[in-house]
Protein backbone atom coordinates (compact mmCIF):
# COMPACT_ATOMS: atom_id res chain seq x y z
CA UNK A 1 0.00 0.00 0.00
CA UNK A 2 1.39 3.40 -0.97
CA UNK A 3 0.97 6.55 1.10
CA UNK A 4 2.43 10.06 0.98
CA UNK A 5 5.62 10.54 2.98
CA UNK A 6 3.92 13.20 5.13
CA UNK A 7 1.65 10.49 6.65
CA UNK A 8 4.48 8.12 7.62
CA UNK A 9 5.61 7.66 11.21
CA UNK A 10 8.90 9.02 12.52
CA UNK A 11 11.75 6.51 12.59
CA UNK A 12 10.13 4.06 10.19
CA UNK A 13 12.42 2.81 7.39
CA UNK A 14 10.64 3.50 4.09
CA UNK A 15 11.21 2.87 0.38
CA UNK A 16 10.29 5.52 -2.19
CA UNK A 17 7.79 4.02 -4.64
CA UNK A 18 6.86 7.07 -6.72
CA UNK A 19 7.64 10.78 -6.95
CA UNK A 20 4.96 13.10 -8.32
CA UNK A 21 5.01 16.71 -9.40
CA UNK A 22 6.49 18.63 -12.30
CA UNK A 23 9.65 17.44 -14.08
CA UNK A 24 11.51 20.29 -12.34
CA UNK A 25 10.27 19.15 -8.92
CA UNK A 26 11.24 15.53 -9.64
CA UNK A 27 14.73 16.63 -10.76
CA UNK A 28 15.15 18.82 -7.66
CA UNK A 29 14.18 15.94 -5.36
CA UNK A 30 16.44 13.53 -7.27
CA UNK A 31 19.34 15.97 -6.84
CA UNK A 32 18.71 15.90 -3.07
CA UNK A 33 18.85 12.09 -3.06
CA UNK A 34 15.14 11.19 -3.32
CA UNK A 35 15.06 8.40 -5.93
CA UNK A 36 12.50 5.67 -6.60
CA UNK A 37 13.64 2.52 -4.82
CA UNK A 38 15.75 4.56 -2.38
CA UNK A 39 15.51 4.11 1.36
CA UNK A 40 14.47 7.05 3.58
CA UNK A 41 13.10 7.69 7.05
CA UNK A 42 11.48 10.62 8.83
CA UNK A 43 13.70 11.94 11.61
CA UNK A 44 11.36 14.63 12.86
CA UNK A 45 8.22 16.62 12.05
CA UNK A 46 8.44 20.33 12.85
CA UNK A 47 5.30 22.30 12.07
CA UNK A 48 4.97 22.43 8.29
CA UNK A 49 8.37 20.79 7.72
CA UNK A 50 9.51 17.19 7.69
CA UNK A 51 13.14 16.29 8.44
CA UNK A 52 14.07 13.24 6.37
CA UNK A 53 17.18 11.04 6.41
CA UNK A 54 18.17 10.36 2.80
CA UNK A 55 21.31 8.36 2.10
CA UNK A 56 23.66 9.74 4.79
CA UNK A 57 22.16 13.24 4.93
CA UNK A 58 19.30 14.94 6.71
CA UNK A 59 17.08 17.10 4.52
CA UNK A 60 14.19 19.40 5.47
CA UNK A 61 11.24 19.47 3.08
CA UNK A 62 7.82 21.06 3.49
CA UNK A 63 4.59 19.07 3.81
CA UNK A 64 3.53 19.98 0.27
CA UNK A 65 6.69 18.38 -1.11
CA UNK A 66 6.35 15.41 1.26
CA UNK A 67 2.87 14.77 -0.21
CA UNK A 68 4.45 14.20 -3.64
CA UNK A 69 6.77 11.45 -2.37
CA UNK A 70 4.91 8.14 -2.20
CA UNK A 71 6.29 5.41 0.05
Amino acid sequence: MMMPLCLADEGEELVIKRIGGSPEMKKHLEDMGFTVGGSISITNKLGENVIVRVKESRVAINNETARRIMV
